[in-house]
């Protein structure tokens, strides 16, 4: 059992108090009341309310937002859910379950439903039972209490859970428009002949009747035309730049909001409508073009309603009904359907006017069961990219090092490195920790990765993601530090080339990374997603220089920052080489900085017959190495900032050892001079300048 399953039974410690919470009686607003039975005898009757819609827990360390599907408006027989990891002040998605065929009993008390579902996660409690007590309309909605099982009966966590609407989904949308254009309000579907009940539909019903609730964002922007470049044609990359500048609710994350633009004109032409978010944070905004829709007929009215819904349809990853094939993983495709996501002209019984004749105005089955039951990335505004999910059957994307849903923190983590690497160059990332709230934030006064507070995750061109493991984790019991407007932020420079798993830059491509930091008080803090490149070698210097760093005995040294073992003989020999017949490229200081690094300290050895040995600063050996890379980084082709401020003590602490005090305060003031010329910030180079006079004092 994975100890993050939520189903066991240790999870659930709060479920006792739980019971006691007194559910919101406003969950009974706008639900339907049956007349009484007329008579002075008889007494009243009742019916009984419907029990599908959204529940939601409450507490800690979990949360669970369940969905009951079993009864109300075209019933799909399902229950989900989706589980929210409580840590300190932040919340987090961590996955999602499905039960597809349940068993459903109903007693004149109690609605039971029970089945095994289909998980995003690891666990060992898969059977699912939902026991809901039935009430009148007079009465509130009851709790609905779920209880986790293994295959063979034990029971796992139970978690009660608060009725909270008859809607699966809640989404806010945002609907602006183009400067001049007016856009759709509703669409009364017996206008014209359809195979439906007439009624009056605008975008938010629509969805409604699909147990969707579109909630208005409570603003509406109008758009200069101006936006749309000097041709006044829209294309994508402008469709995304306005999404960006004039979505009030938009932030690159997954979140339930979604930007609906009714512009003028794409400049493909005849183009209807688009889903056109499709790069970074995906399927968070579409468009729909007047030049083709606009107009007051029945006919363009029924095409605007139409197109708005279809475009919508794709942000929530909805594929189009002949084109489901392409789904991540495939289902088959539905050209006969009478859906939303169908193109009418390319109905195979008889094109445009049959399909128009036959359509009802909702979603097919299949389609309802993804808007109300798909794991929560498959299905939400900037969660998995667009067709990967699509369908119910869709495995979760990776979820490690999601961001949390609610961050009230403080705290903003962010990972910084050079666009691009040379092929075998150490990869060094560079973390700063900054509060964004300066009337103080406790955090920890060490972030390198080693200490365990910060993780970083890797996800490598082949699409594979790891993690990043230190060789060698330490234990930090240094006392958190207050940053606030004196000491606003923390920095730390971490090689993460090479660790457990080996090399994690080892292949030519795009790499993106994305860090977690856990602070003092639990909250998880995460880094956006920082992407770089590893560049394939130009010629066959660069390959034998990679080949030269590619080795275990590289990376340790390369993570140790050398070494003297006579096991680690080999990388040693192997960055003298890259010294002597490589001295002019790049990767060379690199390894003067292993070498003199481990130069200006002493290094002890213990012989076979157990005999301590010392071996003495190496000052002249270090000063020459340190002295190349600090000339080397002056001119923009060697370390980074961070590791450029250790080279300059470290070379401090060496000319201070063999007694060479005026070249020790020589290098203190050319340390501060150089980091003085970068244009940093005050406090960073008052704390730089600190850092340069106590190794001098050392």
């Amino acid at each position: 059992m994975s100890i993050y399953d939520p189903a066991s039974p240790e999870a659930c410690c709060y479920s006792e108090a739980m019971e006691q919470w007194n559910p919101d009686p406003s969950g009974q607003a706008g639900l339907p009341v049956s007349p009484v039975v007329p008579g002075p005898i008889a007494p009243p009757i009742l019916r009984k309310r419907p029990v599908s819609g959204r529940y939601r827990s409450s507490g800690s360390p979990w949360i669970l937002e369940l969905r009951v599907d079993t009864d109300r408006t075209r019933p799909q027989k399902k229950v989900s859910g989706d589980f929210f990891q409580v840590s300190g002040a932040t919340v987090s998605y961590f996955g999602s379950f499905v039960v597809s065929s349940p068993t459903v009993s109903v007693s004149t008390t109690t609605v039971t439903i029970t089945g095994t579902g289909s998980y995003t996660y690891d666990t060992s409690y898969p059977v699912v039972q939902v026991v809901i007590p039935r009430t009148t309309a007079l009465q509130p909605m009851a709790d609905a209490t779920l209880t986790f099982f293994t295959t063979g009966g034990a029971k796992g966590a139970t978690y009660v859970c608060a009725f909270e609407s008859i809607y699966f989904r809640s989404v806010q949308l945002e609907q602006d428009n183009e400067q001049g254009v007016t856009p759709l309000s509703s669409y009364n579907t017996g206008s014209l002949p359809s195979g439906g009940t007439a009624r009056t539909l605008s975008v938010a019903s629509a969805y409604a009747e699909a147990g969707v609730e579109m909630v208005g964002a409570g603003t509406t922007n109008t758009i200069p035309t101006a936006d749309a470049g000097t041709n006044l044609k829209w294309s994508n990359s402008e469709l995304h730049a306005g999404m960006v500048k004039h979505f009030s609710l938009w932030q690159d994350i997954p979140q339930w909001k979604v930007w609906l633009f009714h512009a003028y004109e794409h400049e493909r032409a005849g183009l209807l409508g688009i889903m056109f978010d499709q790069a970074g944070k995906q399927r968070q905004g579409c468009a729909t073009f007047y030049k083709g829709l606009g107009g007051t007929t029945a006919q363009k009215k029924r095409l605007q309603l139409f197109a708005a819904v279809h475009e919508l349809g794709h942000s929530f990853n909805l594929l189009h009904s002949f084109g489901k094939t392409d789904a991540v993983p495939s289902v088959a495709n539905r050209p006969n359907a009478l859906s939303w996501m169908n193109y009418p002209h390319l109905y195979p019984p008889g094109g445009e006017p049959a399909f128009w004749n036959a359509f009802a105005f909702q979603f097919d089955d299949p389609e309802v069961v993804h808007l109300r039951h798909a794991y929560r990335n498959a299905i939400v505004m900037g969660g998995n990219n667009f067709l990967i999910g699509s369908a119910l059957e869709a495995i979760m994307d990776e979820q490690a090092f999601a961001k949390p849903l609610i961050d009230r923190s403080g705290l903003k983590l962010a990972l910084e490195a050079p666009t691009s690497f040379l092929f075998g160059e150490p990869v060094v990332v560079e973390i700063k920790l900054k509060a964004t709230d300066l009337s103080g934030r406790m955090a920890h006064a060490q972030i390198h990765p080693s200490l365990g507070y910060v993780r970083i995750g890797i996800r490598k061109p082949n699409g594979q993601v790891v993690a990043y493991e230190p060789l060698i984790e330490q234990c930090d019991i240094s006392p958190p530090v207050r940053l606030d407007a004196a000491r606003p932020a923390i920095y730390e420079s971490a090689y993460i080339g090479f660790g457990k798993g080996g090399f994690y830059f080892d292949q030519p491509g795009f790499y993106k990374l994305r860090a977690t930091y856990r602070a003092p008080d639990g909250s998880e803090i995460v880094s956006d997603i920082l992407t770089l490149r590893v560049r394939s070698p130009h010629s066959a210097g660069d390959e034998e220089v990679a080949d030269l760093f590619f080795g275990n005995d590289q990376g340790m040294l390369l993570s140790l920052l050398g070494s003297d073992a006579e096991e680690l003989r080999g990388g040693n020999d192997a960055f003298d080489l890259v010294i002597d017949k490589y001295a002019k490229h790049k990767l060379a200081v690199y390894a003067r900085l292993v070498r003199g690094i481990n130069a200006g300290r002493a290094f002890k050895t213990i012989t076979p017959d157990k005999t301590l040995t010392i071996r003495k600063p190496e000052t002249d050996q270090s000063a020459k190495d340190l002295t190349a890379v600090a000339d080397a980084s002056d001119a923009g082709l060697g370390v980074d900032n961070i590791t450029l401020n250790q080279s300059y003590r470290a070379l401090i602490t060496a000319y201070k050892t063999a007694g060479k005090e005026k070249n020790a305060k020589d290098t203190r003031d050319r340390m501060v001079d150089v980091f003085a010329k970068k244009g940093l910030k005050p406090v960073v180079l008052q704390q730089i300048t600190a850092e340069a006079d106590a190794a001098l004092e050392e």
